[in-house]
């Protein structure tokens, strides 16, 4: 027997309410200004549609309709009047009886014939309303005209002879309280679009304003000038963010007193056995003492400016060329010589100064000990609403494999078969330099460098 046929699989459509709420996903307003304009401005103007199509649906149409349907009726009695006497006396008669009453300027266009197109008004109903009107009650060909002239009606019969061209203001045929109503129905609605967008600007403006303390706050800059405004839920935002400052920046003094004294009292007795060891004689015993009392200080440098890190340096305004020429000098006077690719653009950055200089020396010296060349490269990129600095530092070293990238970055982290050993360290290089630019609102990274060695990116907004 023939194997039965399979059948295909059929792709899954996604059910309707999915789609939308992924469509409205995509296209839903991100900021918090333009959703809550959008929550209250949009039934607001939902409900003046409505409103307004209300209006015109049941009120203005009707009353234009009785309005066209008098006017037709007059236009009526004129052409039967005329139709029953054809006669240059009897159309003066006309005239004069329709003229004030009425409202009717009558002329005879002889042996003239109906236009063969006709422009349509911006209100269709109006067109359609004397359209109605007019064939209910004449049986002759017609035409008629409303965009012609501002304020009146151009409405042509056919008759015996030629064309009654008659002339009548628009205020007959129908209501125009409908312009004074559209007029109204719009301004209200830009009045209050208009109160809506200043009382949500001041709103969103407030939690902008927390948003840019709590930025500077974390890059370590201080904001004295904020102060808790707007909503009671924002203002109480705002309070809870401040006293969690104080208890950061009392937590901050009280480490660094505490450094400051172990500092003291490890520099202290180091001291003296340096002393000690200078005066004791000069055998391989004390040799080997030395080295091991120049270890300890040197760690305990490493710790100390690891737990200190740099929250109590100032920010400032500096150039990127001037902040790469202090570094080349610096390590010219290591004995190195280090390469320097500036883009032409001189581009200006706010750092604490002295600790971007402590990462980017960390970093460039770094390479030195494990290349022969090093490059340090400043490179800018421009997003929508903001610009990056990114600064490589590129050697011909060993590098570090992938895998263990991220471990390098680790407090005390000496890893055996990569450039990374740190022999002379204690592990802190990379996790002091990536603490310093995270502090600034940027991001350290390693990569391969087009040198064949370790590329160290540091991206900071410029």
């Amino acid at each position: 027997m023939a194997a039965p046929e399979t059948s295909r699989a059929r792709p899954m459509k996604l059910p309707r309410f999915r789609f939308w709420s992924r469509f409205l996903k995509r296209n839903f307003p991100r900021t918090l200004m333009a959703r809550v304009l959008l929550i209250i401005v949009l039934p607001i103007i939902v409900m003046q549609v409505l409103i307004t199509w209300m209006f015109f649906d049941m009120h203005w149409e009707a009353v234009t309709a009785k309005l066209s349907e008098a006017m037709a009726g007059d236009v009526a009695w004129a052409v039967s009047a005329y139709e029953e006497n054809p006669t240059s006396a009897n159309l003066e008669h006309i005239q004069k009886q329709a003229r004030i009453p009425m409202q009717l300027s009558i002329v005879l266009q002889k042996n003239a014939t109906l236009p063969d197109s006709q422009r349509q008004s911006i209100f269709v109903p109006l067109d359609r309303a004397i359209d109605r009107a007019l064939r209910s009650r004449i049986d002759n060909p017609y035409w008629f005209d409303t965009t012609r002239y501002p304020g009146h009606l151009d409405i042509r019969v056919k008759v015996k002879g030629g064309t009654l061209r008659i002339i009548t203001p628009k205020d007959r045929a129908f209501a125009t309280t409908g312009y004074i109503f559209i007029f109204w129905m719009v301004g209200a609605t830009f009045v209050l679009t208009t109160v809506a967008t200043l009382f949500i600007r001041n709103q969103v403006r407030a939690i902008e304003r927390l948003a840019e303390a709590a930025e500077k706050f974390g890059r370590g800059e201080d904001d004295p000038a904020f102060k808790p405004y707007g909503a009671t839920e924002v203002r109480s935002a705002a309070n809870a963010f401040l006293e969690m400052k104080e208890r950061i920046q009392r937590q901050i003094e009280q480490r660094t007193t505490l450094l400051a004294s172990v500092s003291h009292d490890l520099r202290t007795p180091l001291t003296r056995l340096k002393l000690e060891l200078a005066m004791t004689e000069q055998d391989a015993a004390a040799q080997r003492m030395k080295q091991d009392v120049s270890e300890m200080a040197y760690m305990i440098d490493e710790y100390l400016a690891f737990a200190r890190g740099e929250i109590n340096e100032d920010t400032d305004t500096v150039t990127v060329r001037e902040l790469v020429e202090g570094i080349r000098d610096s390590t010219r006077r290591a004995g190195h010589a280090l390469d320097i690719d500036l883009p032409v653009e001189d581009i200006s950055v706010r750092i604490r100064t002295l600790s971007i200089q402590r990462a980017l020396t960390n970093l460039v010296m770094n390479g030195f000990h494990y290349g022969k060349h090093v490059r340090l490269m400043a490179e800018l990129t421009t997003a929508k609403d903001s610009r990056t600095l990114a600064l490589h530092v590129d050697d011909d070293g060993p590098g570090i494999a992938p895998e263990k990238r991220e471990d390098a970055f680790k407090p005390f982290s000496r890893l055996d078969d990569s450039r990374n050993q740190n022999i002379q360290g204690v592990g802190l290089g990379l996790a002091i330099a990536r603490d310093i630019v995270r502090g600034h609102g940027g991001d350290l990274t390693l990569d391969t460098a087009p040198m064949g060695g370790l590329r160290a990116t540091i991206t900071l907004p410029a």
